[in-house]
């Protein structure tokens, strides 16, 4: 189960990385892809 949680959160990150243009924009992408993990982590 790590090792799915760890590829998903890498998968994110690059695609965060590759979907924003400012370090703000990053910030927030970030945080949405951590929220969405706490979601899912309570079900």
């Amino acid at each position: 189960m790590k090792k799915i949680s760890a590829l998903l959160l890498l998968a994110l990150a690059l695609g965060a990385l590759a979907g924003c243009n400012t370090v703000n924009g990053f910030g927030k992408d970030v945080q949405e892809a951590g929220e969405k993990m706490q979601d899912a982590a309570k079900k």
